[in-house]
């Protein structure tokens, strides 16, 4: 007889960007959502009840978390995910980047072995760990070049991943994500610290932008895009790693140039370049070739980066209108 009890995922970083954008998918799809959130976060709101405090430099309840919600697929978001701060919180990063994945694939192991029940694994793997790039673009075979302490904590990650799906026979796979941005997306964030400084200094609020490297290039995309991808990988026959990216570049001033244009001003009449927010190391360009993904998902991205920069450029203006 078919089970005709509801899918169960379990997400770590639920309160994050791609935590709120995925529970959301999930939901349409009649999944139960269950979520792990940090000691300091009490309560989102809009993911539901079915919410654990957990802490991945921890992990210690990491098992009974597994337990009470008996997922059916487990998604790796929480991390330490800032690049810049990375550098002056490398210990921090790496353990709950690097090893808090390993941490829960222990914990899924352990809960396999126990339930005989097996969990599909996904892991938020980043386009990061390709840094200073052997080759443009960047595929699934790429070499890894990291250049930050969070970026080397995801290579430790992704490799730990591949690791238990080889040695115990896991569905466990990386999603190596391109930058994927939204109006959810945190305001340490160069899009989102733009987009709500556009907004700002259109009504009045602010005067000026500081930013790092406007010449970084990145390919942009749209998290709520890129969750489905996440979804795809778990429902595939056979466990692979994925890079998912919309193969187009652009630089912060591509995307200075958007966002102000879209409320009819000039980035240069107001952004000023602070030498403080420069990374040790740069990045300077990444670009991901999402051919295999395309292929054997048939996965593809909808919203444009013009799209993109407006979307959160209106979203921030609703919210700087309050401040009024």
């Amino acid at each position: 007889m078919a089970d005709t009890n509801p899918r169960r995922a379990l997400i770590t970083g639920i309160s994050g960007q791609d935590g709120y954008y995925l529970t959301k998918f999930l939901q349409t799809r009649g999944y139960e959502v269950f979520g792990v959130i940090p000691c300091r976060s009490p309560g989102i709101g809009e993911a539901g009840d079915r919410l654990y405090y957990a802490d991945l430099s921890d992990g210690s309840n990491l098992g009974q978390i597994m337990d009470r919600s008996k997922p059916h697929e487990v998604y790796n978001l929480g991390a330490q995910s800032h690049v810049r701060l990375s550098f002056d919180l490398p210990v921090y990063t790496a353990d709950v980047t690097g090893v808090g994945t390993l941490r829960m694939l222990v914990a899924i192991h352990e809960y396999q072995q126990r339930s005989g029940q097996q969990v599909r694994f996904y892991q938020a793997s980043s386009s990061e760990m390709f840094g200073k790039v052997v080759e443009t673009p960047q595929t699934e075979r790429t070499p890894f070049y990291p250049r930050s302490p969070y970026a080397c904590a995801k290579v430790f990650a992704y490799w730990q991943t591949i690791n238990y799906r080889e040695s115990y026979d896991m569905f466990a796979v990386n999603g190596i994500l391109f930058n994927h941005e939204s109006p959810r997306r945190g305001e340490a964030f160069v899009t989102r610290k733009i987009s709500k400084a556009v907004a700002r200094i259109k009504l009045g609020l602010q005067a000026r932008l500081s930013l790092g490297n406007i010449d970084a290039l990145r390919d942009w995309g749209f998290a709520g895009d890129f969750v489905e991808a996440m979804w795809l990988m778990l429902q595939q026959e056979i466990p692979e790693d994925f890079v998912i990216a919309t193969g187009k570049v652009h630089s912060v001033r591509d995307f200075l140039d958007v966002a102000f244009d879209h409320v009819e001003l000039d980035w240069n009449d107001f952004v000023e370049t602070d030498e403080t927010l420069f990374r040790p190391a740069e990045v300077d360009v990444l670009c991901g070739d999402a051919t295999k993904a395309r292929e054997s998902l048939g996965w593809q991205p909808k919203v444009s980066f013009e799209e993109l920069a407006r979307m959160m450029v209106d979203h921030d203006l609703e919210l700087a209108r309050r401040e009024l």
